[in-house]
């Protein structure tokens, strides 16, 4: 038996999400996720073979939740569910660690192929991601940091995404359990790295980069 944790912010696409799978007799779904921040915790307390995860979701995206997931060297193999084959999200995702990445728009037998593989291991991608995955060059696809979202530590990327979801200093503190003054250098770092001078200008590089959603 498959056991998946799903972790989506919209509870309507969560429950469609939930009703599909659960008709398959092989996968169980343990628990369910409103964001990123849950998913990791969940996924430490539940032990599935699966996290499933929206890519766009608030306070810690599905990304920057995978990448804890690697970090923390978490037993589970990470599907992600976006509305984008975009090139820049698909390279995050991969560098992130992820087993599979589909989109939402084909979402159906699909889904229940794409978590069969990524429970035993095997990378899932959806065709359009596939094309965008074969067309660029290895250097490109896993090379080191040659764009600007690359300088960001994950943290520092956390904190941006916060920024653009319009959370205070202090709000972001108590988030992430760090303190206020932390939050302002790390805020002071991110503006330096990226060469940005503006809180707005943080917000239009943060939605650009697809750390939060574009349609938002």
């Amino acid at each position: 038996m498959i056991r998946i944790l799903i972790a989506e912010d919209h509870l309507m696409v969560r429950a469609g999400i939930r009703a599909l799978l659960e008709r398959a007799r092989d996968i169980e779904v343990v628990g369910e996720a409103a964001d990123g921040f849950e998913a990791v915790e969940m996924a430490v307390e539940l032990t599935p073979n699966v996290l499933l995860m929206d890519i766009m979701m608030p306070h810690l995206n599905g990304i920057q939740a995978a990448d804890r997931v690697r970090r923390y060297k978490l037993p589970v193999n990470v599907l992600l569910l976006s509305m984008y084959a975009d090139a820049g999200l698909v390279r995050q995702a991969l560098q992130s660690g992820v087993f599979g990445y589909v989109l939402k728009t084909s979402v159906s037998d699909e889904l229940l192929e794409a978590v069969r593989a990524v429970s035993r291991g095997k990378m899932y991608l959806s065709e359009p991601v596939s094309s965008i995955v074969a067309e660029c060059a290895p250097s490109t696809r896993f090379g080191d940091a040659d764009r600007p979202l690359d300088t960001l530590s994950p943290r520092e990327k956390e904190i941006l995404q916060l920024i653009a979801e319009e959370h205070t200093s202090a709000e972001i503190a108590g988030m992430l359990f760090i303190s206020e003054k932390t939050v302002e250098k790390h805020r002071s770092s991110l503006m330096e790295k990226l060469n940005i001078h503006s809180l707005a200008g943080l917000v239009r590089f943060a939605i650009k980069e697809g750390l939060v959603d574009r349609n938002a």
